[in-house]
């Protein structure tokens, strides 16, 4: 493929991405702070049934139709019509038991009534999936974020007006229904125009595309469930209040795992080449990686620490909120093994050891859920944030024991050294600026310029120092 367009369809992906996850930031934050931490429990518990059971009927679908339609692209009328059907038998199926589950267990009615609501998104996000996986085979990825990021901030736009009207959250879950139906009907528009479909239904390909996909189904499932159980428990032992206190801590937790999904992300393709290069290239890639991850959470986890009171009354303006003081010190300081297990995780797919993340996701999600009974049930959203330390422990211990066995031992002082030294640096310029009492926005605006600077001077080296870098731009 050519690079221009691998650039236009990474660009793509990225701003898809990115629009996702700063207007769930935004919308989280306006809920918090217009309607109430229960309002916002209620939304995130909606939108966390929401995601489990479209991540059950339709994210394995997509993936595998990605493969498949790259490898044979003229059946793509065949899998459009026929994938599509499949597709909607499984989401009604997906929408009923999301039903089920939510009835059964013991929500308070309006709750329920949200998690019905929002769960109707099951059907028109699957089946869009099937849309975006015929993009994704031909290469166009632009057309994904053409056809849905615009949708996403006028979305964004009409649910901040409708909460700064004092409406519901049930509000919120029919305009997110609707935004998904006007982003599948688009997406179809666009392909009846340049495919001719294959209006009959073929049931051969069905049975041996549901048969197919069971690997997939059980990698996403696993993932999910393990995602989303903190919430789930958090729901079930504590309340809805609790649930809201901790999206909040999640929602705050959110910039920085933006950032460093995309730098793992961007990672990705350089791990997977460095396969064939032999092992020590695929250490120095890994290391690589990991210095500035770390190098990015390091300096968080401190600024969290030194600033947790201050962040969260900037953010949700309500001294409510600081109930989450001591759980967001304790969420934030899984940021530490977030790097390693981002890392490897890929490593180990780049080199076709996918089943071990199969089997990290597993161990992780059981002891999550063993764990989180006890701590939940005893110390509530403390006890949230432990079960998180707990799977973060289990995830980063499988992970790097299969890759120090499987593959290489890394370099941990060369991987640590300059985060730390970032760190150490970054803290006394924190408790300088504590001292200081200065305003809150503005201390955040000199820490992140001296982070910068700081990061800069550290890391010039690797681009050949000040001379090779000042040259480079005078030729430009």
């Amino acid at each position: 493929m050519p690079k221009p367009k691998l650039l236009t369809n990474s660009l793509a992906l990225l701003v898809n991405r990115l629009t996702q996850g700063i207007a769930t930031f935004v919308l989280t934050t306006v809920i918090a702070r217009q309607l109430g931490a229960y309002e916002l429990g209620q939304y995130i518990l909606s939108i966390s049934y929401y995601y489990i059971f479209v991540t059950f009927v339709g994210q394995g679908l997509k993936t595998l139709f990605t493969r498949e339609l790259a490898k044979e692209p003229e059946a793509t009328p065949v899998y459009l019509v026929s994938g599509t059907f499949l597709q909607l038998l499984l989401s009604i199926i997906g929408y009923v038991l999301l039903v089920i589950v939510v009835f059964v267990l013991p929500y308070n009615p309006d709750t329920s009534m949200v998690c019905y609501i929002m769960g109707l998104a099951v059907i028109p996000f699957a089946l869009s999936n099937i849309t975006e996986a015929i993009f994704q085979a031909q290469e166009n990825m632009h057309l994904i974020a053409a056809t849905t990021v615009p949708i996403y901030i006028l979305r964004t736009g009409i649910m901040i007006w409708f909460i700064n009207m004092k409406y519901s959250v049930n509000h919120i879950a029919v305009i997110m229904v609707i935004s998904e139906v006007i982003i599948l009907a688009i997406q179809w528009i666009y392909l009846v125009n340049k495919v001719k479909p294959s209006w009959q239904i073929q049931k051969e390909f069905m049975l041996k595309s549901f048969y197919s996909v069971r690997t997939f189904f059980a990698i996403d499932a696993s993932g999910i469930i393990a995602s989303k159980m903190d919430v789930l428990l958090i729901s079930l032992l504590g309340s809805e209040f609790l649930v809201g206190l901790y999206g909040m801590i999640s929602q705050l937790m959110q910039p920085f795992i933006i950032v460093s999904n995309s730098v793992s992300l961007a990672a990705f393709p350089a791990m997977s080449k460095a396969v064939a290069a032999g092992k020590e290239k695929q250490k120095k890639e890994t290391e690589n990686v990991l210095e500035i991850l770390l190098a990015m959470s390091i300096p968080f986890i401190i600024g969290v620490s030194i600033f947790a009171n201050e962040l969260i009354l900037l953010i949700y303006n309500d001294p409510k909120f600081l109930e989450a003081n001591v759980p967001l010190k304790i969420n934030a300081l899984t940021l530490i093994a977030s790097p390693f297990i981002r890392s490897f995780g890929y490593l180990l797919v780049a080199n076709g050891l996918e089943k071990i993340n199969l089997l990290e996701v597993i161990v992780t999600t059981v002891s999550g859920g063993v764990s989180g009974v006890i701590l939940i049930t005893k110390y509530k959203l403390i006890g949230a944030a432990l079960m998180k330390i707990v799977m973060t422990i289990s995830s980063c211990g499988l992970l790097t024991y299969a890759v120090y066995n499987r593959l290489f031992i890394i370099n941990v002082w060369r991987v640590m050294r300059r985060p730390l030294l970032i760190g150490g640096l970054m803290s006394i310029i924190f408790l300088i600026l504590k001292y200081m009492k200065l305003d809150f926005l503005l201390i955040l605006g000199i820490s992140i310029v001296v982070y910068l600077v700081i990061v800069s001077l550290l890391f010039m080296n690797d681009f050949g120092g000040v001379s090779v870098i000042l040259q480079k731009i005078s030729k430009k």
